[in-house]
C-alpha cells in the first residue's frame, strides 16, 4: 500500500471510529462500571466482531445481508434486550456490574463482556453498511487482495481499539470524580442509563 493512500485511509477510519456510537458509548459505560482493564474483554469481542464484519463486507456477503435485513433482527432484538436488562440492573444497583457502596463491583465474566462486544459489532446494519462503502475505494485491483485486506483491517482493529481506550478510559475518569462525592447511585444510575441506550439503539438501528 502506497504511503499517499494510508494518509487517506488512516484519518478516515480514525474519525469514524472515534464518532460517538453504540460500540464507543458501550466501552464508556463498561470503563465507568467496571473500570478499563475489564472493560478489555469487551474490546476483545467487539474487536473480533468488527474484523468479522470487515473481512465478510469485503467478501461481498454483506451485500447478501443488507438486501435481507430479518437475518439481524434476532440478533438485534436479543442483543439490544440484553443490554438493556443489564442496565436497568445496574440503574437500579443490582447485577455483576452495578458498582456497591465500598466503590467495587461484581465481577462480570468474561465470556459475558466478550459477548456483549461481539453482537453489537455485528448485529449493527450500519456497521455492514459503512464498510461495504469505504473499504473497496482503498483497494488497489492491481495489487494481491488478500494481503491489501488483511493490512487494511489490521489498520481498523488497531484505530477502533485506541478509540474504544479513549472512551473506557473517559468513563474511568467520570467514576473517579463522581466517587468521591461517594455518591455510588448516581454512577450506578448514570452507566444504567448509558447501557439502556446503546440496547435500545441497538434494537432499533
Amino acid at each position: 500500500m502506497s504511503w499517499g493512500l494510508l494518509s487517506l485511509f488512516i484519518p478516515t477510519f480514525f474519525f469514524v471510529s472515534i464518532t460517538p456510537g453504540m460500540c464507543m458509548t458501550l466501552a464508556l459505560t463498561l470503563g465507568m462500571s467496571i473500570g478499563v482493564k475489564r472493560a478489555l474483554w469487551m474490546m476483545v469481542g467487539e474487536l473480533a466482531g468488527v474484523g468479522l464484519v470487515a473481512t465478510l463486507s469485503s467478501a461481498g456477503v454483506a451485500a447478501l445481508l443488507l438486501n435481507y435485513p430479518s437475518i439481524f433482527t434476532v440478533l438485534k432484538y436479543i442483543g439490544g434486550a440484553y443490554l438493556f436488562y443489564v442496565g436497568v440492573q445496574m440503574w437500579l444497583s443490582r447485577g455483576k456490574m452495578a458498582l456497591k457502596p465500598d466503590g467495587e463491583s461484581q465481577r462480570a465474566s468474561r465470556l459475558a463482556l466478550m459477548s456483549q462486544g461481539f453482537i453489537t459489532a455485528i448485529a449493527n446494519p450500519k456497521g455492514w453498511a459503512f464498510f461495504v462503502a469505504l473499504l473497496p475505494p482503498f483497494i488497489n485491483p492491481e495489487q494481491p487482495l488478500m494481503h491489501q485486506l488483511a493490512s487494511l483491517i489490521a489498520i481498523i482493529l488497531v484505530l477502533e481499539f485506541s478509540c474504544l481506550l479513549i472512551y473506557a478510559s473517559g468513563g474511568r475518569t467520570m467514576r473517579s470524580l463522581l466517587m468521591q462525592s461517594d455518591n455510588v447511585q448516581l454512577m450506578n444510575r448514570i452507566a444504567g442509563t448509558l447501557m439502556i441506550g446503546v440496547g435500545i439503539w441497538l434494537a432499533l438501528t
